[in-house]
């Protein structure tokens, strides 16, 4: 049991130094397993894209706007407002996850690609209209 723990560690901290390129301190270890560090801030604000306000979301963290599904460009963990890049994150696209689905984003000013799950108030007519857009 501990060298299997032992091993499954030092995989994830390779693996966390090929895809985090920082070290294993941007994962938490939970039980047997690594997880990405995720700080639980819930909170109002004004959409930047469609200037509508934005309420909590009261059940996880609000990620992005439920009328124009844009987001914005914050976090390198979910949660710690540690990016500098700021720039809106474009919702591109929609992808099956898990039981629900997620929304692909393209940050507006770098161009990288992040990925969000929807929430339980999104404009559903928004959702389809994006599932068919093609990112890539």
């Amino acid at each position: 049991m501990f060298t299997h723990l032992l091993y499954t560690t030092y995989l994830v901290y390779i693996i966390s130094i090929k895809f985090c390129k920082v070290n294993i301190s941007c994962y938490n270890l939970v039980g047997d397993y690594y997880m990405k560090k995720f700080n639980m801030i819930d909170e109002e604000f004004t959409c930047e894209n469609c200037n509508k306000k934005v309420k909590k979301l009261n059940y996880t963290a609000r990620d992005h706007c439920p009328y124009c599904l844009y987001s914005k460009h914050v976090d390198i963990n979910p949660g710690d407002r540690a990016n500098s890049c700021m720039g809106l994150m474009k919702p591109i696209g929609i992808e099956k996850f898990k039981n629900t689905y997620k929304i692909i984003y393209k940050c507006s000013k770098c161009n990288s690609i992040h990925k969000n799950i929807i929430a339980i108030d999104d404009d559903f007519d928004e959702i389809i209209r994006i599932s068919n857009i093609n990112p890539f």
